[in-house]
């Protein structure tokens, strides 16, 4: 199983045959390589004998078994395992783009909460109507109030409040200490308010690539778009099985119920079904880090449970178990397996990822489109609507139809431009 011995050109190499190598360096024992015969790491079969590496094991065929073989109560009990070399889970194996982040039409609203927006646009209704209230109280915003308007009516008020949260300037300009000091205290509050929405939005934009919307295996079984499978026959399988967990235990009943559909015979056709259809593989951590070092449109969820470790088996009267387990904690100390981990899991993927550059996708930014097409729209709509109420008004005067006193207004309006550009060649004209 790659990488662990795989054959290339007639030899055997891979992670178990680095590490066999440098046991028997220290340990100083020479070594014959047998392949298992029928390609199995070991289980109870129907008629109650073992298959596998560990039926080898207890045959005597074999001295030692050097594979991720896992180390589990059961095998525990016929053979003996030696200190785990390497530590792995049960863990999802998925496919990016299945399972990529789906941003609502809304994705700008999403740096503040529903709670933030009605507190902001409370405090914002609030400031414009404090504005307004204490600009009519205090006589410095004007000069006589009998005949004069104040200019902090209630819809400049709203306006200056709005310009204010945009960051732009507006008028009219407070005149009273009283509606400075409320300015200047509206201020502060939007640049702050501002610069938390930008780094928020930033951060957003920036992960939301990242983030996967199955994350656990809770998440797993809540969705509907994958089917999900292991090995059959594996340990997995079983951990699933014998767990008390209402989670893990609705993973198995989905498992056992369909499990002509979803289990499957290999580690090799769990990857390629993962790749080229929607399903998501349950297995060994470890095998599927391996498996998104090699195909970069491959990832391994988050969360990973029920930890383990691939164990050397021997029997269970041997010599060699304790020195092997010695050997491999020695080899651990002095970084040995992690440089073995290194070689045989490197990758080019995370170095891709880090340099490759991704523009946004529409839908991020779509309800900012949408609503600059509203306001917009809203904008025409209202002044098609003042054009009209004063061409109502005009209409009693001149005593005419509003249809066509409004029919004029928008030809005058629109052909202003263009008067205009014909009345400055005729006065070129003129003075050539």
């Amino acid at each position: 199983e790659d990488p662990y011995v795989m054959v290339r050109s007639a030899e055997l190499e891979g992670y178990c045959m680095d590490l066999l190598k440098a046991l028997a360096a220290m340990l100083h024992f020479s070594y014959k390589v047998k392949v298992v015969g029928d390609g199995q790491y070991g289980a109870v079969s129907a008629t109650g004998n073992w298959t596998g590496m560990v039926g080898e094991i207890l045959r005597q065929e074999a001295d030692i078994a050097v594979a991720p073989l896992t180390v589990t109560s059961a095998r525990e009990e016929v053979v003996s395992f030696t200190t785990p070399f390497l530590q792995t889970g049960i863990g999802i194996l998925l496919r990016k783009d299945t399972v990529s982040q789906e941003m609502s039409f809304f994705h700008f609203l999403a740096p503040f909460s529903k709670e933030t927006w009605t507190g902001l646009l409370f405090a914002y209704l609030l400031t414009s109507f404090c504005l307004f209230l204490v600009a009519r109280l205090s006589p410095c915003e004007w000069n006589e109030p009998k005949n004069e308007e104040n200019h902090f009516t209630f819809l400049n008020s709203l306006w200056f409040g709005a310009g204010a949260l945009a960051l732009q300037g507006v008028t009219p300009r407070p005149k009273a200490l009283s509606v400075r000091v409320i300015a200047a205290v509206w201020w502060l509050f939007t640049i702050a308010l501002l610069a938390a929405y930008i780094a928020n939005f930033t951060a957003l934009l920036s992960s939301s690539s990242e983030q996967l919307p199955i994350q656990t295996f809770e998440d797993l079984v809540k969705q509907r778009k994958l089917e999900f499978g292991t090995l059959e026959g594996s340990s997995t399988f079983y951990y699933f099985k014998n767990s008390k967990n209402p989670i893990h235990q609705m993973i198995y009943e989905y498992m056992d119920k369909r499990r002509d559909h979803v289990l499957v015979k290999t580690y090799q056709e769990a990857v390629q079904r993962v790749m080229e259809s929607d399903y998501a593989f349950i297995g060994e951590s470890i095998s599927q880090d391996l498996a998104a070092a090699r195909h970069c449109n491959l990832i391994r969820a988050p969360e990973v449970i029920g930890a383990r470790g691939f164990g050397i088996a021997t029997t269970q009267a041997s010599p060699w178990t304790k020195k092997l387990s010695i050997a491999v904690l020695k080899l651990r100390e002095s970084g040995d397996l992690d440089y073995l981990r290194n070689k045989w899991w490197e990758s080019s993927c995370l170095h891709r990822s880090r340099d490759s550059w991704s523009p946004l996708q529409p839908q991020a930014l779509g309800g900012l489109f949408l609503t600059l097409a509203i306001g917009l729209a809203l904008g025409v709509i209202a002044a098609l609507a003042e054009l009209s109420n004063k061409s109502r008004h005009a209409a009693g005067h001149v005593k005419k139809s509003c249809c066509s006193v409004f029919t004029e207004e928008m030809c005058t309006r629109l052909r202003v431009k263009e008067n205009a550009r014909h009345s400055q060649e005729a006065a070129g004209k003129a003075n050539a």
